[in-house]
């Protein structure tokens, strides 16, 4: 049986992580909508996914000072 990466560990953070996907795709302009998003393209989604990361950076620098 493969494992999913993806999984979330704590699924209460569904809903998080979704209004943090959505906030990120606002921010570099890519027109999210809630379900189905396989009309992206790779571009748009890998956009998406950068800022999240980005801001989790960021996130994690500012924490250390």
């Amino acid at each position: 049986m493969a494992s999913r990466s993806n999984r979330l560990v704590v699924p209460a953070a569904k809903e998080a992580m979704n209004k943090f996907k959505m906030e990120a795709a606002a921010e570099v302009g890519v027109n999210l909508k809630q379900g189905y998003n396989g009309d992206l393209t790779s571009r748009e989604a890998g956009s998406i996914g950068g800022q999240m990361v980005k801001k989790m950076i960021e996130s994690y620098e500012n924490g250390l000072k």
